[in-house]
């Protein structure tokens, strides 16, 4: 019985050629060759190696006694810190009555009944972008406590032309000098360039608390004292002194004043312990020692981490220890040449510039939009951009905040400027590096070898103008 051509299904081509074939081989192939060839092998690699400009670029001073004190020329002027505050909801801010003190009338201040009164007499105002919160020589009737905004500080120039004074942001105050004065009146107008929210404290209920407490009165009078006392322009007791004069007067006499409680710095640490299996060490030791590369990246790792404490460290970080008055908002979201040139003119003889590789970028966006060029400069072999003759060295370390902004740092380094040095101590038992030891530990019931890898160090800043800040940094790129 035949069967349908639908049901048997597809015809064969009987006349269709066989598939290809490889052709025999006629010599030995390399993949069994390899099995006799020795292997050349790299290093162990590690991505999260960098640059690590402040490490190599910081003068490091060698600290015998393990703590470093750092004496100064006794200071009147009290400087302002930064306020922080409670956010309870878009109508419930308050100041945090302790952060008060940061005020330069109210340091010291131990009256915590005080304070809080204080704190709960601020009133909350929100401001619209381009309104005027101050006029420059009008008598100071109310302090503000920026909790939200960002806010200029402007004059108008000898032929009518606005000239800026730098920026506050939040946790900055205006007219918070006025405290503890008669008749004070505001230095420079004030004009919110962003939509914000201060927290308005009139004079009047600060006197009115004067009146009634005595020692609160005792407070801002011992304030007003110490405050006219004759400084110079660095706000350190002044030193009399008489110059073009002819003659023999009597001359003038005096003494140089020093800080009664100089800042110590004690070294911190990074340490880690390192396990390597003896079994490892003795039999995978050839071409490469094992704990030697194993010793290696580990103390890359520890590197990594002192860098970013040097920055990021609460107690002698550069972030949390440069003065505030040697902090500057940027005057309109990315790093201008005008931003840095604020910057630098803050200081003398700053030596680097530090920023994250983004803010680097972002700054010579900048440049590119004015028809600017910056220059380059060598340090340690390297050339690098620079702008005025300071280089701009990458410094991933430095945080960015969740609205894409972060901050970028100039130093002057040195104990002979008066700058920024890096410390640790040299001749510690087991040094395998400057300030670095690798101490054996044994091993344990598990034959695993333990090795302690510490690496002691810190950070101090001579005078608070030897390092600066400017914050606010945007690093986000303005769609075309």
């Amino acid at each position: 019985m035949s069967v349908p051509d639908s049901v048997s299904g597809p015809a064969v081509d009987e006349a269709a050629p066989p598939p290809p074939s490889e052709p025999a081989r006629t010599s030995l192939g390399t993949q069994a060759a390899r099995q006799l060839a020795t292997t050349t092998k790299s290093q162990p690699q590690m991505r999260a190696i960098s640059s690590r400009w402040l490490l190599r670029t910081l003068p490091w001073v060698d600290v015998r006694g393990g703590a470093y004190r750092v004496n100064r020329r006794l200071h009147l002027h009290v400087g302002c810190g930064r306020l922080r505050f409670e956010h309870n909801g878009a109508d419930d801010i308050r100041v945090i009555p302790g952060t008060l003190t940061e005020l330069a009338a109210l340091r010291g201040c131990t009256d915590t009944e005080v304070l809080e009164e204080i704190a709960g007499r601020f009133a909350n105002r929100e401001v619209e972008p381009g309104q005027v919160v101050a006029r420059a020589g009008q008598p100071v009737t109310e302090i503000h406590l920026v909790a939200h905004g960002r806010f200029r500080r402007f004059t108008v120039g000898a032929y009518g032309d606005e000239q800026s004074h730098g920026t506050a942001a939040n946790g900055d105050h205006l007219g918070g000098e006025a405290l503890g004065r008669s008749d004070p009146v505001w230095p420079t107008s004030v004009r919110a360039e962003t939509a914000g929210i201060l927290l308005v404290l009139p004079l009047r209920a600060i006197r009115e608390l004067s009146d009634r407490s005595a020692s609160f009165a005792a407070h801002l009078e011992s304030y007003e004292r110490h405050r006219q006392r004759r400084t110079n322009r660095a706000g350190e007791a002044d030193l009399p002194i008489r110059a073009g004069h002819t003659g023999e007067p009597v001359l003038p006499g005096g003494f140089v004043d020093y800080e009664l409680a100089p800042r110590e710095y004690e070294l911190s640490l990074t340490q880690t312990v390192l396990r390597v299996h003896s079994r490892v060490a003795d039999l995978y030791s050839s071409p490469m020692d094992q704990t030697r590369e194993q010793l290696r990246l580990t103390i890359e790792a520890v590197r990594e981490r002192q860098e970013w404490e040097l920055v990021n460290n609460r107690e002698f970080g550069l972030l949390h220890n440069v003065d505030f008055e040697q902090r500057i908002s940027t005057s309109g979201g990315p790093p201008t040449p005008d931003d840095l040139d604020e910057l630098l003119a803050m200081r003398r003889g700053t030596r680097l510039i530090l920023a994250p590789p983004k803010a680097i970028a972002a700054f010579f966006r900048q440049c590119g939009k004015r028809g600017l060029m910056p220059a380059s400069t060598t340090i340690n072999g390297h050339k690098c951009l620079a702008w005025r003759g300071v280089p701009i060295l990458p410094c991933g370390k430095i945080p960015t905040s969740r609205a894409h902004t972060t901050s970028i740092i100039a130093l002057r380094t040195g104990e002979a400027d008066q700058g920024v040095v890096g410390l640790y101590q040299t001749g510690i038992p087991e040094e395998y590096q400057p300030g670095l030891n690798v101490r054996f530990m044994g091993v344990d019931q598990h034959a695993v070898v333990k090795y302690l890898v510490t690496a002691y160090y810190s950070l101090a800043i001579l005078v608070p103008d030897a390092a600066g800040v400017l914050e606010n940094v945007q690093l986000g790129r303005v769609a075309d």
